[in-house]
């Protein structure tokens, strides 16, 4: 996260108040205070250079200068389209610089938040606690774009409803368990690996007195969830993220889990050794753009590769690890099979079984989507791993 001090004048006066980007956004350096009058050509001009744009008007207006950004950004594009990507590869790569450039123009939107979170506009809504619940308390005022702001009520709405996950059961009412994912933490929107996971026989080394198992990057905790929901006795899920561990133990306590499963802040492996150990690491070997996307790009696979040459060391006689990964890598050329049978076979580990699901996301049938044609080809897999 970016903290630095952002200054402007207005009124005559010199003004100031902290910079806040979650996406690393670096603190603008040029200020302009506007208002509903701005013209949405005029906009678009100032934030391609560089200038915040710092709302004084009405919030529903601000929303529609949004959606007018967007809308020039699109219209750019469609008017100097890039030349086919030699590569998936390169078609990946050409696409994440072009999302990085679109938000970098719609994040110049910007609005000043009181130190309690309250935002001084007309029609604003009361954010506050989905302000409070991403970034915490505060101690100073602060800025923050628009675009930052509706991701703090779009995830703190998800937090109140929670994501349908059917593979945990019914509720005594009859309705499906929800899992309450906290902003900045992977959401279990795709269900998939949750099947697979429910459908893999438990190793018969879990059947050991005092046999633990391990979830390696729990997130939510819903993985460890299922685990006990399984019958899996006892669980040790670890995350390095404080935000995070503190969501898997709300929805473990939801679920009345939290006696099975406990929890460590712990880079991969805890201590010891488990009769079963799940890792479903980021799929994408590739640079995260902020610190929300660590979920989805493992810069040079560094924690698949971290779990794997780990994992032996970490196994009980007769243990099994299971990995979830996603092959879309393979598919734009990211990482080769290769290279994953090449780490599975240096970690002195062996392939038992492989099972394969195809994804159920909107964007795997979203022939708009730059990405399609390798989404179009993609498994998710459950890797059971053994001890050779």
């Amino acid at each position: 996260m970016t903290e630095a001090l952002l200054n402007w004048n207005e009124d005559g006066e010199p003004r100031s108040a902290r910079w806040h980007s979650g996406s690393g956004a670096p603190c603008p350096k040029r200020v302009r205070v506007v208002d509903d009058t701005l013209k949405a050509d005029t906009a678009y001009k100032l934030a391609c250079e560089g200038h915040a744009l710092l709302w004084r008007g009405d919030y529903h207006q601000a929303r529609q200068m949004l959606q007018a950004l967007a809308h020039r950004i699109d219209l750019q594009r469609a008017r100097r389209p890039q030349p086919p990507a030699e590569s998936a590869k390169a078609g990946f790569h050409q696409h994440r610089k072009a999302q990085a450039e679109r938000a970098r123009i719609l994040g110049q939107l910007v609005f000043e938040f009181g130190v309690d979170h309250s935002l001084p506009l007309r029609r604003a809504p009361d954010a506050q606690l989905a302000a409070r619940a991403a970034i915490g308390d505060q101690t100073q005022p602060y800025v923050a774009s628009l675009r930052e702001l509706l991701g703090w009520i779009g995830a703190w709405e998800w937090r109140q409803k929670g994501v349908p996950t059917p593979q945990l059961g019914l509720r005594k009412n009859g309705e499906t368990v929800h899992i309450h994912p906290y902003y900045g933490v992977f959401s279990p929107v795709r269900g998939e690996y949750l099947d697979l996971l429910e459908d893999a026989p438990l190793p018969a080394a879990l059947k050991d007195e005092g046999a633990w198992a391990f979830d390696i990057g729990t997130g939510t905790g819903v993985i460890a969830a299922l685990l006990a929901r399984r019958g899996v006795a006892r669980i040790e899920a670890t995350d390095t993220s404080a935000t995070a561990l503190a969501c898997a133990l709300d929805n473990l306590q939801r679920l009345g889990l939290q006696h099975r499963v406990k929890l460590s802040s712990t880079d991969l492996f805890p201590a010891g050794r488990a009769a079963l150990i799940v890792c479903n690491p980021p799929w994408l070997p590739a640079k995260p753009s902020s610190a929300l996307e660590a979920a989805v790009y493992d810069p040079d696979s560094r924690m698949l590769r971290g779990f794997l040459a780990g994992l032996a060391a970490h196994l009980l006689p007769g243990g099994e690890g299971w990995l979830i990964l996603s092959d879309l890598a393979e598919h734009l050329g990211l990482r080769d099979r290769a290279d994953l049978l090449g780490w599975i076979d240096q970690a002195g580990l062996r392939v038992i079984d492989l099972q394969e699901t195809r994804p159920r996301h909107p964007k795997a049938q979203d022939g708009r989507d730059p990405l399609h044609a390798a989404r179009r080809e993609e498994l998710t897999g459950l890797w059971r791993l053994g001890v050779k």
